[in-house]
């Protein structure tokens, strides 16, 4: 076969990349030059990564680490056989060029790509962000009084965001007089922001710019003084500053230290304005601290100190603080305190426990409370009557939704600003009228190319997993769709620190269910949608049933004549790319491809190397590998320790060089060590972005690129050309 000019030029370019790396002196093993074999036989040969066996005894057991020397990532060797695995994506994914320009473009032409928000109410100012056409991020702004004022910009990402590969806006605080600014500005994706502080009537910069802070903010009612949070160097937040304008950030006043390992402490204020608040919270333990707003100057003070396994939070109105607790309540329930006497033995209950209904959050206004609850799976919203003490919900119509408390800054009002959005209907946000009970919709997201809801289907279903527990899943896919088996099916989960997989639009989607997929979502445990015990289920030493109900989803589908294995295609991230590791090793029969995002795939070596981020205050997930009934467990499990010599399918790594929640090492190891393990010849790709962090590209065009191309993948995988 003879190859095109274009195709030489870009193998050429892989396989110089590879060559580079073999020509350096890095130990026994070397890269091998494929440059001829390809020219000859037009096969594009995957780099291959040297080994240097690292030894660790734990439990009385040597382990050997192959691939450990790819953490060093100030190495040039390490650069370098990351270029050359880029490279090797690029060239094997060559054939995908026209189809991706394509998924691309389907993808922005659903977009309102010159678009504004629903504009929000706060001091005298309404406020709102809005995009446009060709410009890649958000711009902030507002008006006085009304919609009608002249527009003032607060914020343009993109005049912030020029030359630079990354941008994402933390703080966003505007003082409680409306003079200031206050924004967090990350430029490398490693989640460290640089605060800044603006003079919104002059447009000026203040002096005071405070680097290597986190997201957390808030300011006292004397506009001069602020509160933020600080990173160790395991990127946990462990302190709390009070820093005031116009001092030296070098002497910023430390106000509370968080010592224990497990926790992150953060600070915010009360919708009423009247207290600002420090959370610090473990996996399974909190304890809050309060503080007049209106005297930043003094100290906090406790409300209830931790107790092992008791979590609240808490918030305020009128004369009380407001506890959500689940102290004799797994699912939560509502107390109230005196603001003068906080502590637990003068909590009175308010909302009672419910067994099947989860209380997610609480939101305090004048003379009503929102409850964000959870039942059955789905969300829900209460709204509590403070002097009648009666409660009612906001219904919604469809078997799979999302409905959430949206932007809400005012403290007196009667009107809820709220959220919802299914699989197949976009976003869209309401005020609700408490007294009346009444929704009005102000904005629908705008699906530009003649999107119509009703051609589409969505269903509930339930898959019964190993154990009898029955797996709640979500399905949306094209009206007319025959049960046949032969459907490509795209089945996506998470499944961890009970976080529940919401059942949200999202118009790149339609690219796939156009071409005859169907999307599904399985609620596996580990996650929250079926309640507190949902997620204790699927962590620490019950982890293996987040795997296990996974492939009862999987094969609930195929039995159901939704698909069959040869057009099943997984998805997952972070923690459930933990979950695409694992299954793929327990099951790799199930799937024609995998797409692992930022995958969380080491689980024994990172839990076992406290200098990293995260790895301590994960020990509540995961259990800490240091005791050995925790490492057996995890050693069962953990994705890179159980490869094996097996067929596994088609996979698609992807991840950021500069990400910090799951490091780059974990995919690039699971990646070389499958490459000499496996005894199939599937696609396996490995794409790292070397100028971004855990959430990918912040561009909101960078990202459509990365979504077209991931699409690509799957299409590829399963011989879909167009």
């Amino acid at each position: 076969m003879l190859m095109s000019v274009q195709n030489y030029s870009l193998l050429a370019r892989a396989a110089s990349v590879v060559c580079r790396v073999a020509s350096l002196s890095i130990g026994s093993i070397v890269f091998p030059c494929f440059l001829t074999a390809m020219v000859m036989s037009d096969t594009v040969k995957p780099p291959i990564a040297r080994i240097l066996p690292k030894m660790q005894t734990i439990h009385g057991e040597t382990r050997t680490d192959n691939y450990f020397w790819l953490r060093e990532k100030n190495n040039p060797d390490v650069i370098a056989y990351l270029e050359a695995e880029n490279a090797y994506t690029e060239a094997m994914m060559q054939d995908t060029k026209e189809l991706q320009e394509k998924l691309y473009q389907e993808m922005k032409s659903r977009i309102k790509e010159t678009d504004l928000s629903v504009p929000y109410k706060q001091g005298e100012y309404m406020y709102y962000s809005r995009t446009v056409e060709g410009k890649q991020y958000a711009i902030y702004c507002r008006k006085k009084g009304s919609m009608e004022a002249p527009e003032q910009i607060t914020l343009d990402l993109n005049v912030l965001a020029e030359g630079k590969q990354f941008l994402r806006l933390g703080v966003y605080s505007v003082s409680p007089n409306g003079k200031l600014l206050a924004y967090g500005l990350d430029v490398t994706g490693a989640r460290r922001f640089t605060l800044f502080v603006k003079n919104l009537e002059t447009g000026e910069l203040l002096s005071d710019q405070i680097p290597e802070t986190g997201a957390s903010f808030a300011w006292a009612n004397d506009n001069v003084t602020f509160f933020y949070n600080v990173y160790d160097s395991s990127l946990r937040s462990y302190k709390i500053l009070r820093h005031r304008l116009g001092t030296d950030p070098a002497n910023d006043v430390e106000v509370f230290h968080e010592r224990d390992e497990k926790f992150d402490c953060y600070v915010s204020k009360t919708r009423s304005e009247r207290y600002i608040i420090i959370s610090t919270n473990s996996k399974m333990t909190g304890e809050c601290w309060y503080l007049d707003a209106n005297t930043p100057q003094q100290a906090f003070r406790c409300i209830e100190p931790r107790t092992n396994g008791h979590e609240y939070s808490v918030t305020h109105h009128d004369k009380h603080f407001v506890i959500l607790t689940n102290d004799q309540a797994k699912n939560f329930r509502v107390m109230v305190a005196p603001l003068d006497k906080p502590s637990k033995k003068y909590w009175k209950e308010v909302i009672p426990h419910r067994p099947h209904v989860k209380i997610e959050d609480i939101d305090t206004f004048a003379k009503f409370w929102a409850l964000s609850i959870r039942e059955n799976g789905l969300t829900a919203i209460e709204l509590y009557d403070v002097v009648s003490r009666k409660s009612h919900r906001i219904g919604f119509p469809e078997q799979a939704y999302l409905a959430y408390v949206s932007t809400n800054p005012e403290y007196n009002t009667m009107t809820l600003r709220y959220g919802y959005t299914s699989l197949i209907t976009p976003n869209s946000v309401y005020n609700y009228d408490v007294v009346n009970r009444t929704s009005v919709l102000l904005k629908q997201q705008e699906v530009p190319g003649g999107y119509n809801p009703e051609d589409y289907v969505v269903e509930r279903l339930a898959a019964k997993s190993h154990d009898g527990v029955m797996i709640p899943l979500s399905l949306v896919y094209r009206k007319g769709l025959q049960k046949n088996g032969l459907n490509p099916t795209l089945l996506y989960a998470y499944g961890s620190y009970g976080i529940s997989t919401e059942p949200t639009f999202n118009s790149n989607r339609i690219s796939l269910l156009d071409r005859g997929f169907i999307y599904a979502i399985a609620h596996i445990r580990g996650g929250g949608e079926m309640g507190k015990q949902w997620y204790e289920d699927g962590k620490l030493l019950k982890k293996k049933n987040t795997f296990l109900d996974y492939i009862a989803a999987a094969e609930h589908l195929i039995t159901q004549g939704y698909t069959n294995p040869q057009k099943l295609v997984a998805n997952g991230g972070s923690a459930g790319g933990l979950l695409m590791g694992a299954v793929m090793n327990m099951r790799p029969d199930l799937f024609k491809a995998v797409h692992a995002a930022v995958p969380f795939v080491d689980v024994i070596n990172t839990m076992l190397d406290a200098s990293l981020p995260l790895t301590t205050a994960e020990y509540e997930e995961w259990g800490n590998p240091n005791e050995k009934h925790y490492y057996d467990y995890m050693k069962s499990y953990s994705p890179y320790d159980n490869i094996t010599a097996q067929a596994y399918p088609a996979l698609l790594l992807t991840t950021g060089l500069n990400d910090t929640q799951v490091p780059y090492w974990e995919p690039a190891k699971f990646c070389a060590k499958l490459r000499a393990t496996k005894t199939d010849t599937n696609m396996l790709l490995f794409k790292i972005t070397m100028g971004v962090g855990h959430g990918g590209s912040s561009g909101r065009y960078d990202a459509l690129r990365e979504r077209a191309f991931e699409y690509a993948f799957f299409l590829k995988a399963l011989g879909i050309r167009e």
